[in-house]
């Protein structure tokens, strides 16, 4: 009834999303939001230079988007063009967004269908300037960012939070730099005006991709692998816990008190697209899927105290989807149900948790084999998030539980028969999380890992 499928609705609802970011990618900074406001018919018609200069219809604009995350419970993450557009062009879509239906506009977005303002709690400024966002030096881009953040409000609501462009990849020297540049408010000087040390940034991005390996033009498969594709594909999620250290290790200099977030705005699975699929960045999804997304969150989640925003690149029918659609049929991934089992850290407190295992050694691979994370939640519950990597053997783990009276354990584990096991529209999910035995017994916790699998135990 409102534009959006609602089986998809009802899935995203499920795993609570907290917060969708929109433009994503380089389109963003290709994005003029005029474009995607009025009635549907009278958008103009484009070509999306981002992706393979495919037709875009403007269909959904803004509107769309906000009435989105209204039905499934997120909140936005609007991504500014600073690439192709103006400070004037990003104040102006704030204003439309943002400000009393009193105002010019808020009148004119309340003739287009929605009169109350929306709250805009994040706004990312401007996406990969280095590369598709601008190909800007970080000088060049700390001097624009320093620009827009003394235009970008929002009118309404809570302050905006800005989310400043963050290195390609191992480029700690552009960290170095906007930190150096960004981290700083100086306010206009008046009479009345106090000094402030408040840096200008909420967050710095940081997106990194998985894929067999690490060459860009030779991703790999995730269907049809073997297991060196496997264990390649989990190396390269494995990075993610080194770039994550050493640039926050550089944000550290400038902000030993850790105001500003690591926001890893950009991640997932990205491998090369199969042949006669739906779209150029439609795949698959199977298992490798799986434990990629659980290792990629253990590593966010021990991190928190500096990582506090993950946002997964995609969502439906595209790379490491958690929801893909053909015709009327629709069916969640093994990343879905991933997400939907480490819902259990949300607003929780991250605990430490250390792990003696063997490694998962596959040719020049080698990998701890378990890898985990910890948090305990308001009422008391404690939850651990295991991923058994070996692909070929279960591993016995006994969890010591350091203080606290314990009562029972139960898990849950989500595995299959392959490692290229895939998700498929017309059989049964064979990834829906099972019951996995757990016993609570002199401080501590005994479960059986299977192997390849993802598991969530709760204590209490």
């Amino acid at each position: 009834m409102r534009g959006i499928r609602s089986d998809v609705v009802s899935a995203l609802r499920r795993i609570k999303v907290p917060n969708i970011r929109w433009p994503g990618g380089c389109f963003a900074d290709g994005y003029h939001w005029r474009d995607g406001i009025g009635p549907a018919e009278k958008r103009p018609r484009g070509i999306n230079a981002a992706w393979d200069k495919s037709p875009e219809t403007n269909a959904f604009g803004t509107h769309e988007f906000m009435d989105f995350l209204d039905q499934i419970g997120a909140r936005p993450f609007v991504s500014v063009n600073l690439g192709s557009g103006s400070v004037r062009e990003a104040d102006d879509w704030l204003r439309y967004m943002t400000a009393p239906q009193d105002s010019a506009p808020g009148q004119e977005r309340a003739a287009n269908g929605h009169a109350a303002p929306w709250e805009v709690p994040f706004i990312g400024v401007g996406n990969e300037s280095w590369g598709c966002g601008g190909n800007m030096t970080a000088d060049t881009y700390a001097a624009a960012f320093r620009h827009y953040a003394a235009f970008l409000r929002t009118y309404s609501g809570e302050r905006a939070k800005l989310i400043a462009v963050g290195a390609d990849t191992d480029d700690y020297a552009w960290t170095d730099r906007v930190m150096a540049q960004a981290m700083k408010w100086r306010p206009q000087p008046t009479p009345l005006s106090l000094t402030t040390d408040r840096p200008l940034l909420w967050g710095l991005s940081l997106h990194f991709y998985t894929f067999a390996g690490n060459d860009w033009h030779a991703k790999g498969r995730n269907v049809g692998f073997d297991e060196a594709g496997w264990a390649a594909a989990l190396a390269r999620a494995d990075l993610t816990d080194d770039l994550i250290r050493r640039h926050s290790e550089v944000m550290d200099r400038y902000d030993p008190e850790k105001r500003v977030a690591l926001a890893v705005d950009e991640w997932g699975a990205w491998f090369q697209s199969e042949k006669n699929a739906p779209s150029q960045l439609y795949l698959e999804s199977t298992l490798s899927d799986a434990l990629i997304a659980a290792k990629s969150l253990n590593i966010f989640n021990r991190h928190a105290d500096r990582v506090r925003m993950a946002n997964l690149a995609q969502m439906v029918n595209v790379i490491q989807s958690l929801v893909l659609t053909q015709g009327s049929k629709m069916v969640v991934t093994p990343t879905y149900h991933v997400f939907e089992m480490y819902q259990v850290h949300q607003g929780a407190q991250a605990l430490p948790a250390t792990v003696r295992t063997p490694d998962y050694v596959q040719g020049d691979v080698r990998l701890p084999s378990i890898d985990v994370s910890a948090s305990r939640d308001a009422s008391g519950k404690l939850h651990v998030t295991i991923a058994n990597l070996d692909p070929a053997r279960a591993n016995r783990l006994n969890i010591r539980l350091d203080g606290g009276r314990w009562h029972r354990a139960n898990a849950r584990v989500l595995t299959a028969d392959r490692i290229d096991t895939r998700i498929t529209f017309d059989k049964a999910d064979p990834f829906v999380p099972r019951p996995l035995p757990a016993r609570l017994a002199g401080g501590g916790v005994d479960l059986e890992l299977p192997a390849k699998s993802v598991t969530v135990l709760e204590v209490e």
